[in-house]
């Protein structure tokens, strides 16, 4: 399970695209890092630049960006309406998939320092990434932009937190920071009037509408001692909002920023707009997603729709994007196609091949043909992956048996425990055969010099270990879901009791088959001490698994019997 982080970084310069173009070639130079999205503005004079992959590599890649920008963009010379202090001025990362805020923030900061000591650039960390509380908003940090740098730079209060405490004239400052996932979303109304649209926007957006004496539109608004207008709170937090009119479809929208949806997700901002233009006499017809969104947003969306009509969310990621859809009516305006608006899909789409994606006959083929991988670790993984499958399965009919419909909610949360391990499984078929590659490239190595020799041998026992580490995960994995099964087969669906059998048998069948694997692999690897510990703990669970499956069978067979 890949932990994937987008990058942001905004670069001062937007109307050179021949400048642009070298800084977003760098990017291009690292594997396993897609370029999302290039935008830039004449106006501003400045690139917003979006990219995403695994966190290492979007680091590398942010600093050959940053480096390439600190060459070909001279501060001394720029222009622009937003506001600026550096080449690059800002970058941030976000954390997408599989990662914590606090991990990205450790990203963040080894970037900056990065930058710092090896690019000599002023750097300050911002949003989460900060060191200092006063430096956690963006414009404290901006304050003075580039012409007052020289003057920030020489207050101690100002030290950069990484690189010199001196003024470079031609790459000024940069911000590097670790920030939640914004999503840019717009809410489709019936309506073709803007002041209607604003009217809701005030009413959920954090920031609310002005307080006024009177009429709530056209009153005067109050002010408080110091002369700042008081404010009437939006309904939701970590929401801006506008309404405007859009000439193209010739409707009226919601405009939002969502800045956090942890605190406030999609389905509730799309929730609550249409609670509040039903209240004004208005119908929400539908949404747009601007640019992309992790797929955790629309996995949420589709369980939260899926348990407000009391069905079971233990589905898959395809069937909870179809919910989310047109849940939402993201396609009201235009086909919603997922593969260009998630960006995990987006990242899979230049991925090698995968295993799991083959038809069941394609994947048998390649396990009978001349070549060692995919083998038993393989195999053995996706029977695991079957039997949690079929406790999956069966938890969901339970969920949806006529009668039982006070316990969906018990089944549902089973359902969802089978479609994680299904998930793992699925994803250590692929792996298992990656860790037999890595040994291969290994052996691959040359080996005319001794140094050449050592980084061989090196590379060979850790490929070795690896190798041992999958098919142990496997068996871990694949033991869990005895726990699914024997539920499903005490307490689920009777029609369907032998189906969590055959995920019994499935699941024995897995445990022992990547206990093979283990323990020969083990033989390659010289911490004979690593070895002895996993073979020892991995005899253990073979033999839980053998007592979980003649349990789970004979209670099969009791209730056929029945």
């Amino acid at each position: 399970m890949k932990q994937i982080i987008e990058c942001v970084p905004n670069f001062s310069e937007g109307r050179d695209m021949s400048i642009i173009k070298q800084i977003t070639d760098e990017i291009e130079t690292v594997d396993g890092v897609q370029l999302l999205d290039v935008d830039p503005g004449a106006a501003t004079n400045r690139t917003v630049v979006t990219l995403a992959g695994e966190p290492d590599k979007v680091i590398e890649a942010a600093f050959r960006a940053v480096k390439k920008a600190s060459q070909v963009i001279d501060m001394s010379k720029h222009k622009g309406a937003h506001p600026r202090f550096g080449a690059t001025d800002v970058c941030p990362l976000v954390p997408v998939a599989n990662i914590s805020m606090e991990e990205t923030v450790e990203y963040a900061r080894q970037l900056a320092e990065r930058i710092g000591n090896e690019l000599e650039i002023p750097v300050y960390c911002y949003e989460n990434a900060a060191f200092i509380p006063e430096r956690a908003n963006l414009a404290n940090c901006r304050a003075g932009e580039y012409e007052g740098l020289p003057k920030k730079l020489s207050n101690p209060q100002w030290k950069p937190d990484f690189g010199p405490s001196r003024f470079v004239s031609r790459t000024g400052a940069i911000a590097v920071g670790a920030r939640d996932f914004l999503v840019a979303y717009n809410i489709n109304l019936n309506t073709t009037s803007t002041r209607r649209a604003n009217a809701v926007a005030f009413d959920i957006r954090e920031k609310g509408r002005p307080m006024r004496e009177g009429n709530p539109i056209t009153g005067k608004i109050i002010k408080d001692e110091n002369g700042n207008p008081k404010t009437i709170p939006g309904s939701l937090k970590a929401c801006k909002a506008i309404g405007w009119f859009i000439e193209e479809y010739g409707i009226a929208q919601v405009s939002i920023n969502l800045t956090n949806i942890k605190i406030t997700p999609v389905h509730i901002a799309f929730e609550e707009a249409s609670k509040k233009a039903a209240e004004r006499g208005m119908r929400v017809s539908g949404s747009e997603l601007v640019g992309l969104a992790p797929l955790s947003v629309f996995t949420d969306a589709g369980k939260y729709f899926l348990r407000k009509q009391h069905r079971s969310t233990g589905v898959s990621d395809a069937e909870l994007i179809k919910i989310a859809v047109k849940s939402l009516g993201l396609d009201d305006l235009k086909p919603f196609h997922p593969e260009e608006k998630i960006i995990e899909y987006v990242l899979n789409k230049n991925q090698p091949p995968k295993l799991i994606n083959m038809s069941c006959k394609d994947f048998a083929d390649e396990t009978a043909s001349e070549s060692p991988a995919p083998g038993g670790g393989s195999i053995s993984a996706y029977m695991g992956a079957l039997a949690a499958s079929l406790g999956t399965m069966v938890a969901n009919l339970s969920s949806h048996k006529p009668g039982w419909d006070e316990r969906w909610e018990e089944f549902s949360q089973w359902a969802e425990k089978g479609q994680q391990l299904k998930a793992e499984l699925l994803h250590l078929v692929d792996e298992d055969t990656n860790a037999f590659n890595k040994i291969m490239t290994a052996f691959g190595l040359p080996k005319s010099t001794d140094s050449e020799k050592q980084a061989r041998t090196l590379a060979i026992q850790e490929a070795t270990r690896y190798a041992i580490e999958i098919p142990f995960k496997i068996m871990k994995t694949s033991f869990k879901t005895f726990e699914l099964l024997e539920a499903m087969v005490a307490n689920g669906n009777p029609n369907s009791v032998t189906d969590a059998g055959v995920g019994a048998l499935a699941a024995r069948s897995a445990v022992m088959g990547a206990y093979l694997n283990v323990r020969i692999n083990g033989e390659g690897l010289n911490d004979k001490d690593f070895v002895e510990s996993v073979v020892a703990e991995g005899y253990k669970i073979e033999q839980q698994a053998i007592v979980a499956e003649e349990t789970i069978i004979k209670l099969v067979n009791q209730k056929i019997n029945k």
